[in-house]
């Protein structure tokens, strides 16, 4: 009979250690190790538990290629990276109430009438519930199959009734193993049952979905392994007070990273929205002052979103600084930026930075809009509505390359954008579209003269300007 033993496992980032400690060594948070019963495997049941294989050569492995399972969704599609893949596992996290279970409910349906069985397995709601949601939602489908069960050990049993060819598991936190003595959403518990599923999906080729749960901070809850664990992770965000949510791929071992799919929250379900760039824009102010527009990348598709700024004189000793959508460091170091290299005067200064639509960017080709409409809003000068701002600031007040430019003009020439400034070096080994006048920029100070007018005061800080400017 295999040993137990007693261990205290952290509920944040699954460290064990033999002794409770008040602060975890692992992830330093304050009372979070909790005492776990843990299985130890004997000998008999590694020998029992091996199989049979043998190395072959790699060019030798007969690769039969199995065509992607699609939705009607081309958003959920594309971030899967074009559909979904046979014996792939998923995990889907989110905060509650942001639609992940009302997602992966819709995308049932739709696999279900291309003629594939589905099993969803909830463990949160009864199957009256799943029916009242799916009515909500105008679903009805009589390949897919509804369960409401914890137990992984039934779960198998009911698996090898169906014979499903896609499975959902809402959620794993609440799925549980009966020989664990551990409760349901430990550490212990959420690694044994992903396991499991992991074994299932590849031993019997069936596509497993997993919904997941958030921490307050953020991240998925549960053990740092879990991520490492299943094929593809991705997280569906969004604001309370936004009608638009945001499916992004953060790992993916089938597709590209980073991949993003927008989805607007309706009465009906989520809807997917073919062009978020029109979405993001369409209620931008004309002639308003501390305004830009920037073609960022969102995995492989670039999205034109406009950055906000407010810059206002400060009422306190030390100036607010404050980033929505963006990285607060960035915003001061590129305010550090504009006071050195081009001159302003921004230490007395309360400075708002947002990006409109409720998006994230993350990337350096930002940088450039960011600052644009940070010295927009400081001079109360408007930006024309046909520019687009794409490049990453430097230290030096340099306007460095970017990757993609290609892609970010076509998007914004299609959206009727006339004017774009872009690094110099990003100019070379290419041809722009006639409808759109690229400028190439050296420097920050250049680019702000250009896009604003003269500053109106001397300066005497380091730039660049090209020789033809």
């Amino acid at each position: 009979m295999p040993k137990l033993k007693t261990v205290f496992i952290c509920q944040e980032c699954g460290y064990e250690s033999p002794k409770w400690m008040g602060r975890c060594p692992g992830c330093q948070n304050w009372n979070t190790l909790v005492e776990e019963t843990v299985r130890q495997i004997s000998s008999t049941d590694r020998v029992s538990q091996k199989r049979d294989s043998k190395p072959v050569r790699l060019t030798e492995v007969d690769l039969e290629e199995e065509p992607r399972i699609l939705t009607e969704m081309k958003e959920f599609n594309r971030v899967l990276g074009g559909g979904v893949v046979p014996a792939s596992l998923v995990l889907v996290g989110g905060d509650p109430g942001i639609g992940k279970s009302t997602l992966l409910l819709q995308a049932s349906e739709q696999l279900s009438l291309g003629g594939h069985k589905v099993l969803y397995i909830s463990g949160e709601e009864s199957v009256k519930q799943v029916k009242m949601r799916a009515g909500r939602l105008g679903i009805s489908s009589a390949r897919l199959f509804v369960l409401a069960e914890t137990d992984i050990n039934r779960i198998e049993a009911h698996i090898k009734d169906v014979n499903p060819e896609i499975m959902i598991i809402d959620s794993i936190q609440t799925v549980y193993n009966s020989e664990m003595s551990s409760a349901p959403g430990s550490v212990s518990q959420v690694r044994e049952c992903t396991g499991e599923l992991m074994r299932l999906a590849k031993g019997q080729g069936i596509a497993v979905f997993i919904v997941g749960h958030v921490t307050k901070n953020g991240a998925l809850a549960g053990p740092r392994t879990l991520e490492h664990m299943v094929d593809t992770v991705l997280y569906f965000e969004g604001e309370r007070h936004h009608t638009f949510r945001i499916l992004r791929a953060v790992k993916n071992r089938f597709g590209s990273t980073n991949e993003m799919g927008v989805f607007e929250m309706k009465e009906s379900g989520l809807v997917e929205v073919a062009n978020p760039s029109e979405i993001f824009l369409q209620e931008r102010a004309q002639g308003a002052a501390g305004s830009a527009v920037v073609a960022a990348m969102e995995g492989t598709r670039p999205v034109l979103v406009e950055v906000q700024a407010l810059v206002t004189p400060t009422n306190f000793g030390n100036p607010r600084r404050i980033a929505t959508g963006v990285d607060n460091h960035r915003v001061s170091l590129l305010m550090a930026v504009l006071e050195k290299r081009v001159g302003l005067l921004l230490q007395n200064q309360d400075t708002y930075v947002n990006i409109a639509g409720g998006i994230k960017l993350d990337e350096p080709a930002t940088d450039l809009a960011a600052a644009i409409s940070i010295a927009s809003s400081f001079r109360n000068k408007p930006t024309q509505l046909t520019d687009v701002f794409i490049g990453e600031v430097g230290l030096t007040g340099e306007i460095r390359r970017v990757s993609r430019i290609e892609q970010r003009i076509h998007e914004a020439c299609k959206l009727g954008f006339s004017r774009a400034y872009i690094p110099e070096k990003n100019r070379e080994g290419w041809t722009p579209p006639e409808e759109m006048n690229v400028i190439g920029v050296g420097s920050l100070a250049q680019a702000i003269d250009l896009a604003l007018g003269a500053s109106g005061h001397a300066f005497t800080g380091p730039s660049y300007f090209p020789p033809d400017v």
